[in-house]
């Protein structure tokens, strides 16, 4: 049996330091370890935990996943058009449920039969974690040497791996809505391409843009293409979860996350996610058309919803209905000058742009390109801040390192 706590330690000196998952009864030391001592995030399923860690990869964190074999199934579209299309490396730790010849619940019978069988699948490098920690050692080196490279490790783990972790008192933060504002008058229901255009044209050297997958993305690559953007393929309903992720590892970035109804209707539950972290770094923009445009224009059910009322009740701390392009554009404002976690509503029409195509740069490149952006932005504040320090030094101003 592996001793938790050596083992949660010989992943932090790997560098693994940010955690998202979903409980199980296999990996419940490790949970406890990772909310007891590092940052762990709570995720409504595991595709949201796969996409949260992906996240604050490309904020500069590596990342751990944690679930059950069953939620694997959960994580399957993530795992295999986002992470392996943007080439984003994460550790996985699974849990072995139904392992053959162990008794254990009906529903866990054929997910322990072919577990391992999908990471192959998912061209996802594994290894059974050992109970012996010498060579779990040597397993973490193995595991981070193809982090490194770029490609996802998981461990899957049987029952009984770990020893007993208690878990610490956990304080509960509240997240309230306190500024909701609904329909009021007329929509001005402006393209998406319109939508887009306006919220790009407010980007400045902080801010970075994420749009989900389909004529989103593809409308603000020829919008403009930066690389402060990043273009979703796949993955649908992740959008808000990458964001989530990469707001909490890059706290001095503006991230901006723009959605779809077709989206966030698929992983709703990300939504209680993210109003309980509630980043104030982090813009959630719903652009609502009512159908899946880039599948033929078949009506999705969100006439039917109240998105306003639903974000506000998951812990937005503000939820706009924006009813026109220059109402955009002062929420927008307005959130950068003020900084609270806030979501956006908007009817657009469902007037596609014809000059829509798709990206010429590859997934993995937007990715690389992204990265670079915000390490070298990250590299430019911290010499701001040491130049700052050595002005206030000798000008006598009695700066002190301590309380900065």
């Amino acid at each position: 049996m592996l001793s938790t706590k050596i083992f949660g330690e010989e992943l932090r000196k790997q560098g693994f330091t940010f955690y998202s998952g979903v409980p199980c009864s296999f990996l419940k030391s490790l949970i406890n370890y990772a909310i007891n001592e590092l940052e762990y995030v709570a995720a409504a399923n595991e595709g949201d935990a796969v996409a949260i860690a992906s996240g604050a990869y490309l904020g500069g964190k590596k990342s751990v996943v944690l679930m059950q074999n069953s939620g694997l199934t959960n994580a399957v579209s993530p795992l295999t058009s986002l992470n392996y299309s943007f080439r984003i490396p994460i550790l996985g730790f699974v849990s072995l449920r139904g392992e053959p010849g162990i008794p254990d619940e009906p529903q866990h019978e054929l997910m322990g039969k072919i577990t391992t069988q999908m990471l192959e699948l998912m061209q996802i490098g594994w290894e059974y974690l050992s109970e012996n920690i010498h060579e779990a050692r040597e397993q973490l080196v193995r595991a981070n040497e193809a982090i490194d490279n770029q490609k996802s490790y998981f461990f899957v783990v049987r029952k009984g791996t770990f020893d007993s972790e208690a878990l610490k008192n956990q304080t509960q933060s509240v997240s309230q809505n306190y500024e909701k504002k609904t329909k009021r008058h007329d929509d001005q229901s402006p393209s998406r391409y319109e939508a887009l255009a306006t919220i790009n044209a407010l980007r400045d050297q902080n801010t970075v843009q994420l749009a989900t997958t389909g004529m989103t993305g593809r409308e603000l690559y020829e919008i403009e293409d930066a690389a402060c953007n990043l273009y979703m393929v796949g993955s649908m309903g992740c959008v808000g979860s990458l964001g989530l992720g990469l707001a909490m590892s890059q706290p001095q970035k503006n991230i901006i996350v723009i959605d779809g109804d077709g989206s966030l209707l698929m992983r709703m539950g990300s939504l209680a996610t993210n109003g309980y972290y509630h980043p104030n770094n982090m813009l959630h923009i719903l652009l609502d058309n009512h159908v899946h445009d880039s599948t033929g224009g078949q009506n999705t059910v969100s006439h039917n919803m109240d998105f306003i009322n639903i974000a506000a009740s998951c812990g937005y701390a503000r939820s706009i209905y924006v009813h026109n392009l220059q109402e955009l554009k002062e929420e927008i404002t307005a959130w950068k000058f003020n900084q609270t976690h806030t979501f956006l509503y908007m009817n657009i029409s469902r007037k596609a742009s014809e000059l829509t195509g798709r990206p010429k740069i590859k997934p993995y490149e937007v990715k690389e390109r992204l990265r670079q952006n915000i390490k070298n932005a990250t590299t430019e504040v911290i010499l701001t801040e040491k130049h700052s320090k050595k002005h206030f030094a000798q000008s006598g101003t009695g700066y002190n390192d301590e309380k900065c």
